[in-house]
């Protein structure tokens, strides 16, 4: 199913991680994503504007993100994997390296 029709679609519940929260003030922050300022000043306020919910970082989160093998060593990219796996969640990501840890992925 293409990506912008499980966007649009009312009954899937799409969450946004604490994580890519951080990435984003972070890449904003080192001046890798100068076009976010607007997002950056408030991430929490822009997911819930376009109908999206908040997936926080857990304990367990980062038991599991710390506990991956290798290839990936991006933390963020870590965390989206290990809260995949514990929540049960597609990702959605272009990222075909997070296939190596058996989560389920679109795009």
């Amino acid at each position: 199913m293409p990506v912008r029709m499980v966007l649009e679609r009312d009954e899937n519940e799409i969450y946004v991680s604490a994580a890519s929260a951080w990435e984003i003030a972070t890449k904003f922050r080192t001046g890798k994503l100068p076009q976010a300022a607007e997002l950056v000043a408030d991430v929490e306020a822009g997911i819930a504007d376009n109908g999206f919910l908040c997936l926080p970082v857990s304990v367990r989160h980062g038991q599991v993100a710390g506990a991956l093998p290798d290839p990936n060593k991006d933390p963020f990219d870590r965390m989206l994997i290990a809260q995949a796996m514990v929540e049960d969640l597609i990702l959605l990501s272009n990222e075909t390296t997070f296939d190596r840890y058996g989560v389920k992925r679109l795009w």
